[in-house]
């Protein structure tokens, strides 16, 4: 399993813009689809946003398309989620998620696709 940290939360005002960052450990980075979840207090955890091995495929929720854009530079072990128009419901601790080693064209969007997670961090959006 590889060792995720994200970093970049904080608070917002509705129409705001965060960019959110997830620093990977180990040698292997670049083997790995890694996506981006959330879960808002009293709901379940919610897919947003994954991005292929090599970072030039990516597949979005409809509840962010658009607005979110998942990225990621496997030079330095860590992907993004730039998050703009933020909206209160939007409010939520966000987390990234990393696969075992995949095949290339990989876009996972289940809980169950993603064997390791980072602890989280809060994102607030106050209208």
């Amino acid at each position: 399993q590889v060792q995720l940290v994200e970093s970049g939360g904080g608070s917002v005002q509705a129409g705001g813009s965060l960019r959110l960052s997830c620093a990977a450990s180990g040698h292997t980075f670049s083997s790995y689809a890694m996506g981006w979840f959330r879960q808002a207090p009293g709901k379940e955890r919610e897919f947003l946003a994954t991005i292929n091995r090599s970072g030039g495929n990516t597949y979005y929720a409809d509840s962010v398309k658009g607005r979110f854009t998942i990225s990621r530079e496997n030079a330095k072990n860590s992907v993004y989620l730039q998050m703009n128009s933020l909206k209160p419901e939007d409010t939520a601790v966000y987390y990234c998620a990393a696969t075992a080693p995949s095949s290339y064209y990989y876009l996972p969007r289940f809980q169950t696709d993603y064997g390791s997670w980072g602890q989280g961090t809060q994102v607030t959006v106050s209208s």
